[in-house]
């Protein structure tokens, strides 16, 4: 037996408005969602990520209940800041890190803060 995937969920209240978000702003492929736009599910090259209105199972009151971040790998983070700082509320600018990798951080249209990073 061998896991074969992470595929984190977000929650949102908002999940059409998140959709437009990724593929807009980030660049992600909507892969598909239910016809009342209750789940999404989003990729861009080997990131994926789903989007999901809150079960009734999860307590939410519009704010992101993850204590982490959701941290994506990529090839070329300088790039990537390149295109992205003017157009996303930053968390922390494009930095080299003592841990051996180069990274920025942002905040998604719902709070999430995802990290892109690269290996130094």
């Amino acid at each position: 037996m061998k896991l074969v995937n992470l595929r984190p969920v977000i929650y949102t209240k908002q999940v059409k408005y998140t959709v437009e978000y990724y593929k807009e702003i980030l660049g992600f492929t909507c892969n598909g969602h239910t016809k009342d736009w209750s789940q999404a599910s989003l990729s861009r090259d080997g990131a994926e990520i789903m989007v999901s209105y809150p079960t009734a199972h999860v307590p939410f009151d519009y704010k992101p209940q993850f204590t982490g971040s959701l941290y994506i790998t990529v090839d070329n983070v300088d790039e990537l800041w390149n295109e992205l700082w003017d157009r996303t509320l930053n968390c922390y600018e494009l930095q080299t890190f003592d841990y051996g990798m180069r990274e920025f951080a942002i905040y998604d249209n719902n709070g999430y803060l995802i990290q892109f990073g690269q290996p130094v």
